[in-house]
């Protein structure tokens, strides 16, 4: 077992009269951490590349990491935890494959595989402890989505004409996870991103879906939604941009007060190509990239600089509780605001 200990270093910053700071916890494992899940102020997972998934119980102080067994080549991009014992990853690439735990990570065990060689997910949420979906990029022009109504323990594939019909060149991004939210009891948006990006949103378990085109920049592999947040049904924000030119502040991120129907620009934007969107506050939205991390407390209207510190992917806050973590590139951090 890995115990790792919360590291001394402290950044601190003043931001609009807040006071902020990001400590960063002392860890010691060669993993890309993609995959975030807080579930109260204690209860923390991560998960990431080489088959590393993590779990706290004191909020990030320590951590005990282990590699799934027969999967250290995997990328665990998506995870959710329902609790202390019991959290679902699923892998990037194909074979894909979804597991669950029930004794805390100690064990795994396999309740879906798809061996399509364009079997790809990108991200997993669910509306309650029974109830989840999980989705992927596109199979013969229909999105991958699977949904589960035991807790994960077992997985069917949506009805293919349930399923959103892609464009050609159109996908969807694992770089946090977030590119998939479950609201309410029955309220899903999904976003896409690639030749096209848009986003789907659907209000009784995707038996029907809406679709929203945010002119943020698209055309490219490399471009589009790759994170978005909602406060309400009305008011929320895409993210993306370029990640092969990450710091071009142009198209990458647009709010909406009218639940997708109109997009508009921030005043000042974030710095550049942003991975995760994530509402801390009522507020207070966070949003990183490869390149730094900025806040916005005004629901995305306006962005100012709160870390330059790089390689942060996601930002998750606790769904019980105020606890935010951060994860990224052989690092977790934990960001406090008063």
């Amino acid at each position: 077992m890995n115990y790792l200990s919360l590291a001394l270093l402290i950044v601190s910053a003043d931001v609009w009269g807040q006071s902020l700071s990001l400590k960063p916890f002392d860890i010691a494992i060669n993993s890309s951490f993609r995959g975030l899940s807080v579930v109260d102020d204690s209860v923390v997972w991560a998960s990431g590349s080489q088959g590393w998934v993590g779990k706290s119980l004191d909020g990030g102080k320590h951590w005990n990491f282990k590699q799934v067994p027969r999967h250290e080549k995997s990328e665990f991009r998506s995870l959710y935890a329902l609790n202390k014992n019991s959290a679902i990853v699923a892998n990037s690439g194909s074979p894909a494959n979804i597991l669950i735990t029930k004794d805390g990570g100690e064990t795994w065990k396999t309740v879906y595989t798809n061996l399509h060689k364009d079997a790809f997910f990108d991200g997993i949420d669910f509306w309650n402890s029974s109830n989840g979906i999980i989705y992927g990029d596109p199979i013969d022009g229909r999105m991958l989505l699977l949904s589960t109504n035991d807790g994960g323990n077992s997985w069917n594939e949506i009805p293919e004409k349930q399923r959103p019909q892609l464009n050609e060149g159109e996908a969807s991004f694992a770089a946090s996870g977030t590119g998939i939210r479950c609201y309410d009891q029955s309220r899903l948006l999904i976003s896409t991103g690639g030749n096209v990006s848009r986003l789907f949103t659907t209000s009784n378990l995707g038996k029907s879906w809406k679709i929203y085109s945010p002119p943020i920049i698209q055309g490219e592999s490399s471009t589009g939604i790759f994170s978005f947040a909602f406060r309400d049904a009305r008011n929320g924000i895409v993210a993306g941009g370029d990640y092969v030119r990450d710091t071009l502040a142009i198209q990458h991120i647009f709010v909406t007060k009218d639940g997708g129907k109109t997009w508009a620009q921030p005043v000042t934007p974030t710095r550049g190509y942003r991975e995760c969107i994530e509402y801390i506050s009522n507020t207070v939205v966070l949003a990183a990239g490869p390149k730094g991390i900025d806040i916005s407390n005004n629901n995305g209207l306006d962005w100012a600089p709160l870390s330059d510190e790089q390689g942060y992917h996601v930002i998750r806050k606790a769904r019980h509780g105020n606890l935010v973590i951060l994860a990224g590139n052989k690092k977790l951090a934990q960001v406090s605001i008063k």
